[in-house]
């Protein structure tokens, strides 16, 4: 069976990547990242799962706003040595396919909330012109294009985002759907992944010389038809996930917690960053009382003015929105995100009698995350790489659609 090569942008830990390679349809060219820890965590994984031997080369550690240099090579005192992605592609004579997604940060709808300018100045905005420059230079016949669904909405400055990328994509000989808003939403809940996570999936075809309302119909065939057979009928939970794993017992004495250890585990687990991350006694009387307070059906916390007003009379300062979840153990979790690195309240623990917020394999799991895949860094940058991730399941099924639609395009090109 014929594999596509891709090329994976903006890989972090390789989520979508490894999603890819589960289908054993693709091989990955080069994934490029920017941030030492995911690409750390990638290299790992590709060596150690997929076998892989030289993961120095093929993930590149660079800055992707340096085109000039990511093409032909650098030597660089932050980043290392690299022969660069044009001398990498042309050993591997061209690609098929490349995938990845910008930093979707300034596209979020919360992280606008937060911004006082509305994220409007954020660099990262406009990372998505390094994306198509790179399609443009290597010419794929197909790539997927992965972002938050508030980048549907997204105008720094008054600019519209998606007409900005549909327009540049035509520019460069690549059309994109044209109803965006109507069918690219997908929700991950429908591939097999435990939680409620939306996000847009833009697949773009190079048009050569296919009329453009022929291409459209290709596209919506996709959405509508294609990657809809791989949906799962059974929608999994938070129990489903993460039911299983071991129990922590927290440490209440003040005098047992020198060392920054606020819970014991019940038993030995080998398992890579099943632990909880520190939590001071307040803390912990807030999440055993949210979570004690749906164990008993009373739920009267769930009223998000109440939850301000807990926020308000424990910590003492107000606060806009609220900032305490308890993930239900019955239900899909609710969106993961980078945010997670900062602090867990909105992902706290189902069992009262834990008192604490989700560890970071936990995390990983609600994302779909094989448990043998291990990652590598600080408590911070794992809880963040796992947020800003494509649960792996989701991208298996978008590798699965995306390899049926190829055998589609190369058949009619065959075939005309």
């Amino acid at each position: 069976m014929k594999k596509y090569k891709f090329i994976d942008l903006f890989a972090g830990c390789g989520g979508l990547e490894d999603g890819f390679l589960q289908t054993k349809k693709f091989d990955c060219v080069a994934s490029v990242e920017w941030l030492k820890p995911q690409v750390n965590t990638l290299r790992k994984r590709l060596e150690k799962k997929w076998k892989i031997k030289d993961v120095k080369e093929k993930v590149l550690y660079f800055d992707i706003q340096r085109e000039n240099e990511l093409f032909s090579g650098w030597d660089d005192k932050e980043f290392g040595k690299s022969k660069g992605l044009d001398e990498i592609v042309k050993t591997k004579k061209g690609i098929d396919i490349i995938i990845g997604g910008p930093p979707c940060q300034a596209y979020s709808v919360a992280g606008r909330v937060r911004d006082k300018n509305g994220m409007h100045d954020d660099y990262r905005n406009y990372l998505f012109e390094h994306y198509i420059n790179i399609v443009n230079r290597y010419k794929p016949k197909m790539f997927i294009f992965e972002n938050v669904p508030g980048i549907l909405s997204a105008k720094p400055k008054g600019v519209d985002i998606v007409s900005e990328i549909t327009k540049s994509f035509k520019k460069i000989g690549y059309s994109i759907s044209n109803i965006l808003k109507e069918i690219a939403v997908i929700n991950a809940l429908d591939y097999s992944v435990p939680q409620n996570r939306k996000r847009v999936i833009i697949l773009g075809i190079k048009m050569e010389n296919k009329n453009e309302e022929e291409i459209q119909e290709k596209i919506k065939q996709f959405y509508s038809e294609i990657l809809p057979k791989y949906k799962t009928t059974k929608k999994y939970t938070v129990g489903d996930a993460i039911g299983d794993l071991s129990h922590f017992i927290p440490i209440w004495d003040e005098e047992n917690r020198k060392e920054r250890i606020s819970y014991l585990s019940e038993k030995k687990e080998n398992l890579n960053w099943h632990k909880p991350r520190y939590h001071n006694l307040r803390d912990m009387k807030i999440y055993q009382m949210l979570a004690h307070d749906i164990e008993i059906g009373k739920n009267e916390y769930v009223d998000s003015k109440k939850i301000v007003k807990i926020y308000e009379e424990y910590v003492g300062s107000k606060s806009p929105i609220h900032r305490y979840h308890v993930l239900r153990k019955d239900e899909p979790s609710t969106t993961i995100i980078a945010h997670l690195h900062k602090d867990g309240n909105r992902f706290i623990h189902y069992d009262s009698k834990q008192a604490r917020t989700i560890t970071p394999r936990e995390a990983a799991r609600l994302q779909s995350f094989d448990d043998d895949f291990e990652f590598l860094g600080n408590q911070g940058s794992v809880y963040q790489m796992i947020g800003n991730a494509v649960p792996p399941k989701l991208a298996k099924a978008i590798g699965n659609a995306v390899f049926e639609m190829m055998e589609k395009l190369f058949e009619e090109d065959n075939n005309g």
